[in-house]
């Protein structure tokens, strides 16, 4: 089968690989449709995670259901199905408590926490190929309607449209309630979605880049480009000094200030200056306990330089980690087909999978329109 392969630092390349197949009775294989780029792939291709050569990437998928094992009796072959990006037992204390995503049993290495196509998620192959192997499949495959209709929205539901909701059930979020979201890339854009059909009064995301900064109003927020001035003055400014009673951090350990130098700790500081006293952060960008990669030696051991100080005096709260995607992906969906939830906006284009490696280069520099790509292997109008 064809599939995306890391070689190294900004070095992708679609190979043939052996085929994706039953390898226990619980797993099924399933024919990809769509598979996303994201931005945290882009870690990965930076050579910024100790991603291991030779592996597939790609952990946001959906596809049909080709093939189960014997132990498994609730997906049948044909099912159109959305994968979480977390792999999981359903079985062990996490998963039975619904927080998939630091299931005890699946990561290879011992560790919480187990992905497809994922630096130090264990040892499964991404979907960014034409055939995947989804281990514990009846627990983790998600059904879908059937046919093609809204392909681009349900295939939102691996990763960024539950990561932003997960961003603002983590910051406390109440009806009523306004937010400032730092970071407007695909988790950003879908927190502010999020916030909007859960009913926030008042959405702000800060950013810098033009065309992502459009598609802001197209999820109902107001625009804070901070290459034209300090985001917390901004938003102090539009909200009479009040600030706002949560904030959702979606940029994570490669943030970078106004001049484009990289600092960790920026976004998080600046939203403890902007969210009210007693208000609540929810963390979803990624940090990593290590990063060689990074500039200053804390940085390189994954801390950063945070006010704590102004946190508890204000008598913040922060919720932080990866998203559990089972938790929210059955009511998404459902939001999804009720044409209440449109995650699709986001996306700048379709492509076929043998066009990933120019789109990985495109989408790593942030070329202008570049927001995000679905990749489509094999038949690409498939999918539409």
């Amino acid at each position: 089968m064809k599939a995306l392969v890391y070689n190294g630092a900004f070095d992708v390349s679609v190979q043939d690989v052996p085929d994706a197949r039953i390898e226990t009775p619980t797993d099924a294989v399933v024919r990809i449709t769509s598979t996303n780029i994201c931005g945290s792939d882009l870690h990965m291709y930076e050579g910024r995670t100790d991603m291991e050569t030779g592996r597939v990437l790609g952990h946001e998928n959906m596809g049909i259901v080709e093939a189960v094992g014997a132990g498994v009796d609730r997906l049948k072959v044909g099912d159109r199905v959305s994968l979480p990006f977390n792999v999981a037992c359903g079985t062990c204390e996490t998963c039975v408590a619904g927080r998939t995503g630091f299931c005890l049993r699946a990561n290879q290495a011992g560790t919480a926490g187990a992905a497809f196509g994922f630096a130090a998620m264990g040892e499964y192959a991404g979907g960014q190929a034409e055939l995947l192997r989804v281990p514990w499949a009846d627990f983790n495959a998600l059904v879908l309607p059937e046919g093609t209709d809204k392909e681009l929205d349900y295939t939102m539901l691996s990763d960024i449209f539950p990561t932003g909701w997960h961003g603002v059930e983590l910051s406390r979020f109440e009806p009523g309630d306004s937010v400032a979201i730092w970071g407007a890339g695909p988790v950003g854009l879908m927190a502010a979605h999020s916030a909007r059909i859960r009913g926030a009064a008042e959405v702000f995301v800060v950013d810098r880049q033009p065309d992502r900064l459009k598609l802001v109003a197209k999820a109902g927020a107001t625009a804070i480009d901070y290459s034209a001035g300090d985001p917390v003055q901004q938003i102090l400014e539009a909200t009479g000094g009040r600030g706002v009673d949560r904030g959702v951090e979606a940029i994570g350990y490669q943030a970078h200030d106004a001049s484009g130098d990289e600092d960790a700790s920026l976004a998080l500081n600046q939203l403890v200056q902007v969210v009210k006293a007693t208000g609540g952060i929810g963390v979803v960008g990624v940090y990593l306990p290590q990063d060689p990669g990074a500039k200053d030696e804390l940085a390189q051991q994954g801390k950063v330089a945070f006010d704590y100080g102004t946190f508890w005096f204000k008598g913040l709260s922060m919720g932080t980690g990866q998203c559990n995607v089972k938790a929210y992906n059955l009511k998404l969906r459902n939001l999804i087909t009720a044409g209440t939830a449109t995650p699709s906006f986001i996306v700048s284009h379709e492509l076929d999978l043998t066009e990933a490696g120019g789109a990985y280069e495109k989408f790593d520099r942030r070329d202008e329109g570049w927001t995000k790509v679905v990749l489509h292997p094999g038949d690409f109008s498939a999918a539409r």
